[in-house]
């Protein structure tokens, strides 16, 4: 039974796991799942990877936290990696996916500030996007069914359709300071955005002096078979906002930005007291020596294209319960007729941890370091239950 002590802003399954290992997670009744929906995004390399827990378990056994007040040197080497392996120059940490993003919107709205046009605060987001929780982000998301009692107004956000470099266009006024979406949109269907999008948004962004702001949290990481998404597209934003996968499973936030954007956070302007502690940043560091490895990401994209080319194989055995297979990389959704929620609920009983987007896609973000075999395995789960629900 739930435990009524907790407020009742989720509604998970009555089944609890005691211990994960690898691809799979074990109840405390001893059932055995194939998690396909790795925290959401977030335990990239599977649960208990022996080098992920050496490395936090020799870090706890050190120091777990200072503050801010005092250098932590493993946030140091990360920041380091990161801006070696991205476009950015330098890294503010925070704590989660939504800390990441609002970091990145005032760092928008400071940069025209300090540049003398502080008009300039309106930041235009996507319809369907989805960045956190916060206020803020809720605002910069726009979804009434979020953002609903919590405020009057537009917080300064405008909101245009996903994908629309028109109405896009349109939007841009004299008080626009930056354009913030999701290369491959998450909690919005897993969409990718349309080829060429990205290259479109940014020259508009040059265009009229304004900054592009990703929100990697998701799609990020290795995700999509590079170590960050807006790489397919050949662009260069001037802020991203990474989590989820950069802990492992630990929680950890980072916002990358361009040099001529980070000048504007100095001493006072910005903070966070767990941010970028040891216990996170050694993890994260972790995650990057696996993620880096030699091959690793071309392996991410050879599963994802097996994966792929399977889930389209069940598609076609199943039209009339599945209509199409989306996403990018092991960033995947299966666009149901059924409700998803049905459908995940029967993926459980046959032993397949899967999630939802929206009302009818099926999400699945299996962990980037899976088998061949485990592929295999889902797809044999996904087509038994499917059989089992056509009847």
């Amino acid at each position: 039974m739930t435990n009524s002590a907790l407020m009742a802003t989720y509604s998970p399954p009555e089944v609890i796991f005691e211990y994960g290992k690898g691809s799979y997670l074990y109840s405390k009744s001893g059932e055995k799942f194939l998690d396909f929906i790795s925290g959401i995004a977030v335990t990239g390399f599977g649960h208990a990877h022996p080098h992920l827990v050496q490395t936090l378990q020799e870090q706890a056994s050190k120091y777990w936290h200072s503050s801010n007040m005092f250098r932590v040197e493993a946030g140091e080497i990360l920041a380091q990696r990161l801006v070696k392996h991205s476009f950015a120059d330098q890294v503010f940490f925070g704590n989660s996916g939504a800390e990441a993003v609002e970091a990145g919107l005032k760092m928008m709205r400071r940069y025209h500030f300090d540049n003398g046009n502080p008009e300039r605060y309106r930041i235009i987001g996507m319809n369907n996007s989805f960045h956190g929780r916060t206020l803020a982000t809720i605002a910069a998301a726009g979804n009434p069914s979020h953002t609903k009692g919590f405020f009057k107004g537009d917080m300064g956000f405008d909101h245009v359709p996903f994908g629309d470099i028109e109405k896009l266009e349109a939007a841009i006024t004299n008080e626009t300071a930056g354009i913030i979406l999701e290369p491959v949109q998450g909690e919005g269907g897993v969409l990718p955005a349309p080829d060429g999008y990205l290259k479109q948004v940014r020259t508009l962004c040059d265009q009229h002096g304004i900054l592009l702001m990703v929100d990697e949290i998701q799609c990020g990481m290795g995700r999509t078979g590079k170590l960050f998404a807006y790489e397919w597209a050949d662009i260069i934003p001037d802020i991203l906002a990474s989590a989820k996968g950069l802990g492992g499973g630990f929680p950890i936030g980072a916002c990358l930005a361009s040099q001529k954007v980070a000048d504007c956070m100095v001493v006072g302007t910005h903070g966070s007291t767990f941010g970028g502690n040891p216990l996170a940043t050694a993890v994260g560091n972790a995650v990057l020596d696996l993620m880096l490895e030699d091959g690793f990401l071309e392996t991410v994209q050879t599963h994802a294209k097996t994966l792929w080319n399977g889930l389209e194989d069940i598609q076609k055995l199943h039209p009339e319960l599945i209509t199409n297979v989306q996403g990018k990389g092991l960033m995947l959704g299966l666009k149901c007729t059924i409700s998803n929620a049905e459908l995940i609920s029967n993926l459980r009983e046959n032993y397949l941890l899967a999630g939802r987007a929206g009302s009818d896609i099926l999400r699945l973000l299996p962990p980037l370091n899976l088998s061949d075999s485990e592929i295999d395995e889902a797809l044999s789960i996904l087509d038994k239950t499917l059989k089992s629900i056509a009847g």
